[in-house]
Formats: C-alpha cells, structure tokens, sequence
C-alpha cells in the first residue's frame, strides 16, 4: 500500500518561534503515524503559506498541517478550499488566541502534544465559509462599528489579547461606537434597521470568549449569526457580563440570535462597512457569504468534542473577567466626563 504524504506548513515567528524548536519532534510524531512528511516554512512574502497549500495539494500530498495562529491557518484553508480535490487538514496552533484550535479541542502552544492529536486519527468534516467567490474563514466574520475598532489597536496587543484586544485598548475609542443603518438578508427572512455588531461564527470560541454561540456546530452547515442593537457603553458590558455567564446573551431582545447558510450584508447609508474574516481586514460590504458544509475533513480531538456548552478554564475566564472590568470601569470614566 501507497504510503500517505504530509506537508507542514508552519510559520516560524509565531508563538515565540515555539514551532521553530519542535519541528523535528513533531516530524518524528507525523512519521510514526504512519505519514511520509516533509516541512516548509513560511516566509513574509504575501501568501506564502497559501499558495504552499495549493502546491502541496496539487502535488498529491495526503494531509496538509497548518502550524501557526489563526491567520496561518485562515491561509492554508483559502488555498486548499477552491480545490476539486482537497487533501485533509490538521492544525498545530501555536499563536494567541488560536479559536479555531479551540473548537476542535487541539492543545494549545504545545506542537508535540497537538502532533499526538493526528495520530489519534480521529476526522471530521468541518464546514467552512466563504466570502466573496475567492475569500475563505473558518472561525468568524464580523462587520460593524463596534468591530473596526479591532483595526485601531496596535498589533502587539493583539499579539498578547487576541482578537477582542479592543475591550482593552479601545476604551478611549468607545464614544465613537455607533449604530449603522444595514440590511441582512438571510435563510429565515430579512433584517433591515441598525446595528452596531455582526457576528457571523462557524465556531463557538471568538477571541477566547467560548460562549459568543454557544450551541454551534462544527459540521451543520449553518452559520450563527449574531446582530448587536445596542451601541451604549453599559449595555454593551451587560452584554460581555452576560456572555461569561455561560451565553445569556443569546436571549436578550438587544440581540438577534439566527442560524442561516447563507446571507447577504449591504449597507444602506454611506458610511464604508469593513469586512473583518477571521481577525483581519477582508474587504468591504456589500458582500455573500456562503457556508461550505463539511468543505475539508480535519484532524481533531473528537473525544473531547462536546455538543454541550463548553466551559472556559479558570485561568482564561478570569483573564476575560478582568478586560470587562477595565471595560465597565472606562465606560464610567466616560460618562461621568
């Protein structure tokens, strides 16, 4: 029988150059499970580690492993996507926030424990979405005043907090949150009135907050999509308390909570609506998106999958406890200004 092939892709700054020292190791794992691999590692040209990806799956490698943060995974997804014929996928996640990882239960900053996780050979077919015709995500899009703010904040503290870096670095920036005037057309009907934050998830986990959706599926074909009504700086915080208290937000009529497979955001007024795809600058509004369902079968930890709602650990749910606190407290600072 035909040995398999795979082909790591990693970036080796991400994660204090963690993958960079366990290349080898990991190398070793891959072997042992049975898989001829070989490495490549990504460089600072533009789409590097996407068009690796397409190269590696046009050339017949059986698994294609993307080891890095989010962004490197988002690229090694967008090149392996619009393929007829798509390798499999693992993810070894090795950057900050790594929410994807979450969902599938990988371990986080360790290579070689995340390596251990492929040769438990455990598969899934995950949906992925896709946003005008050529653009991919596989944990969130976002759009919205609210969201921009995410492009204010410096990159080192995006490093450090992850995606949601705005709660910290944003409070100086928050009297300017305001609610813009959108129609959303989706499965269930159409929504046209203004919002200050949309939410498009595959996955449960956003910037670390592991309740955003708390009953999504990885593998339903449906979006969560999630519309914020609200743009006052106390409400918002109820809103982040509310998401910590194990996904109450989902119920609050400041919120619209919907599963759709499709959908459509069009600005009505003339203010330029940024698309935000998993973390980063995707284009503007208006815009399609569409969920692939069960598009690339993943390596995951399934004995750890839960369809329950997932708890977050002590360490991490405190750390988010006190960015709402420094959250709340600026609000107050502001309104007593």
């Amino acid at each position: 029988m035909k040995q398999k092939r795979a082909r790591l892709i990693y970036n080796p700054t991400s994660g204090q150059e963690i993958m960079k020292k366990n290349v080898a190791e990991v190398l070793d794992i891959l072997e042992g499970a049975g898989f001829e691999t070989s490495a490549f590692q990504t460089t600072p040209d533009e789409n590097s580690a996407k068009n690796e990806a397409t190269r590696a799956a046009e050339a017949g490698f059986d698994l294609v492993i993307a080891a890095g943060g989010d962004g490197t995974i988002n690229e090694v997804v967008s090149g392996i996507a619009p393929l007829d014929k798509r390798p499999q996928m693992a993810v070894i996640p090795t950057g900050t926030t790594n929410d994807f990882a979450r969902a599938l239960k990988i371990p986080r900053g360790n290579p070689v424990e995340a390596a251990k996780v492929i040769a438990k050979n455990q598969t899934l077919q995950m949906d992925i979405g896709r946003a005008y015709d050529d653009k991919y995500f596989i944990n969130i899009a976002a759009a919205g005043s609210f969201t921009e703010l995410t492009y204010s904040v410096p990159s080192r503290l995006k490093t450090v907090l992850g995606y949601l870096a705005y709660l910290v670095k944003g409070a100086e920036l928050l009297p300017q949150v305001k609610k813009v005037p959108v129609r959303i057309t989706h499965d269930q009907g159409v929504f046209e009135g203004e919002l200050s934050m949309i939410f498009v998830a595959l996955t449960n986990s956003v910037g670390g907050f592991e309740m955003i959706a708390p009953d999504a599926k990885l593998d339903d074909g449906q979006f969560t999509l999630i519309m914020v009504k609200t743009a006052n700086l106390f409400e918002l915080v109820d809103l982040i308390r509310q998401v910590l208290q194990g996904g109450k937000h989902i119920y609050d009529k400041r919120v619209a909570y919907i599963k759709t497979s499709s959908l459509d955001i069009e600005p009505l007024g003339e203010d330029r609506m940024m698309i935000n795809l998993d973390g980063e600058y995707g284009g503007d509004a208006p815009i399609n998106l569409q969920n692939l369902k069960n598009h690339i079968e993943f390596y995951a930890n399934i004995d750890e999958i839960s369809d329950d709602a997932i708890t977050l650990p002590d360490t991490d749910k405190l750390a988010l406890e006190a960015i709402v606190q420094k959250f709340s407290t600026e609000a107050e600072k502001i309104e007593n200004d």
